[in-house]
């Protein structure tokens, strides 16, 4: 019996409180992507940043350009006019060093909480407890724009499942995280997304997961979703080859030789490329932020003995170092994180240029 062929059901005033909503305190109305992007949108010069930089992390991830990617900034985002400056101080070295970096400024948005806590910019961005989602939104996708006014390509990772309908046409890349990986849901978003997406290992340290990861999201895949004039649909989608490993650690750091050996291995009996993104933080970086300098330099020694697999690094670095609570009543302190604790921009300049001078030393090897 098809839909048409059914009978019409009489009208009925049967109570359906007792089993339905029962949790749920309050439905607020929720912006569409589309009238978003009709108040913010993206201006020529914006986009052709976002295609040009998608296309040399391509270029990156298939072997056809020697630079290293770094995806670098903030742990989070919690004040635009904090992110800007960083970005403007992360642009000049950008510049400086494109010859042999790849610079994609940090801009995370979303944050997974193991319990509770913070959930990030969109989904509180008075960091009060008010939810407001709609503006959450909004200055989300403005930040972004003004960042890409700069010239800096922009990357972030996506927790929510209809978040990137509000921004991911102003992402040059995507992270999926150690807590996501796994998802059958993630991986299919991923496998839709127009950008380079990174799986990390999962919160123990298995690779495996994120290289299952890799393969599912190069398929093609059907789903539901939201549309950008916000009705529910069907997504079909073409599958993406622009997916990649993150190395991030687990119950024991995996950024050595041994594991990126390790992890390879397993890539190619996967029939994937054999290539990572070291995430200098995270157990990596056994959670003390400082040992992100330490970490960097095993990773750019690995680099400037010839390791082409190494294609890209993540560095949490904030205006200056550390971490603080959001207290209520009590001011935060300027350009220090509020989720976990970063490097300052002073300290990540030289892990930069350190890396910089890495590939220079692996290039030069490469034409001996």
């Amino acid at each position: 019996m098809t839909l048409i062929d059914r009978p019409i059901p009489a009208p009925s005033t049967h109570d359906t409180t007792r089993i339905d909503d029962l949790r749920i305190k309050a439905v607020r109305p929720l912006i569409t992507p589309a009238i978003l992007e009709e108040w913010l949108p993206a201006p020529d010069a914006a986009q052709e940043l976002v295609e040009a930089s998608r296309l040399q992390l391509s270029r990156v991830l298939h072997g056809l350009d020697d630079r290293l990617i770094v995806v670098v900034g903030p742990c989070s985002i919690h004040d635009h006019d904090q992110a800007m400056e960083y970005a403007r101080l992360l642009k000049q070295e950008a510049d400086a060093l494109a010859q042999d970096l790849l610079i994609v400024m940090r801009v995370y948005f979303e944050k997974p909480r193991t319990t509770v806590g913070w959930k990030g910019y969109i989904n509180d961005p008075h960091l009060d407890g008010s939810f407001a989602i709609n503006e959450g939104l909004e200055r989300a996708r403005l930040l972004l724009l003004d960042v890409l006014a700069l010239g800096l390509p922009v990357g972030t990772e996506f927790l929510d499942l209809l978040s990137p309908q509000y921004i991911s046409d102003l992402v040059s890349w995507a992270a999926i995280g150690a807590r996501t990986t796994e998802s059958q849901s993630h991986r299919q978003l991923a496998s839709g997304l127009s950008c380079p997406v990174g799986f990390k290992n999962g919160t123990d340290g298995g690779v495996k997961v994120a290289v299952d990861a890799i393969q599912a999201a190069q398929s093609e895949h059907a789903f539901m979703g939201m549309t950008k004039m916000g009705q529910a649909a069907i997504f079909e989608t073409r599958g993406n080859h622009d997916c990649h490993a993150i190395l991030r650690g687990g119950k024991a750091p995996n950024y050595s030789a041994a594991d990126v050996q390790a992890t390879c291995e397993l890539l190619h009996q996967s029939g994937q490329r054999e290539q990572v993104m070291i995430d200098l933080s995270h157990a990596n970086s056994s959670k003390q932020h400082a040992r992100q300098i330490a970490v960097a330099e095993d990773v750019a020694a690995q680099i400037a003995g010839g390791d082409a697999r190494i294609t890209g690094v993540m560095i949490e670095s904030n205006l200056e170092e550390g971490r603080q609570d959001i207290v209520p009543g009590q001011a935060l302190r300027h350009g220090v994180s509020v989720t976990d604790a970063c490097i300052s921009f002073a300290q990540t300049v030289p892990v930069l240029r350190q890396l910089a001078a890495a590939v220079r030393q692996r290039r030069t090897r490469a034409t001996q």
